[in-house]
């Protein structure tokens, strides 16, 4: 017994059939273009992931900057009250 009940007998028939109604550079050309189709599906999954991974060393920056600006502006006001 093959997959699901189908021997490879089975299937060596059908696939002997799928050839003989579309021919082999068809049967190429549909698989290339198949092949095509995942990878980049996979690249654009990837891409979002590093994407969102950018996003978020993007923002740790800008909030570390932000409390960088808030521990000096006291300083800088007591400089000013000084002069």
């Amino acid at each position: 017994m093959g997959i699901g009940g189908i021997s490879i007998w089975q299937l060596l028939i059908i696939l002997a059939i799928v050839i003989m109604i579309f021919g082999t550079k068809k049967l190429k050309s549909l698989g290339a273009d198949l092949g095509s189709a995942v990878k980049g599906f996979r690249q654009s999954v990837t891409d979002k992931t590093e994407d969102k991974g950018a996003e978020d060393v993007a923002q740790a920056t800008a909030e570390s900057t932000v409390q960088q600006n808030e521990s000096t502006e006291p300083t800088q006001t007591k400089e000013k009250e000084k002069v």
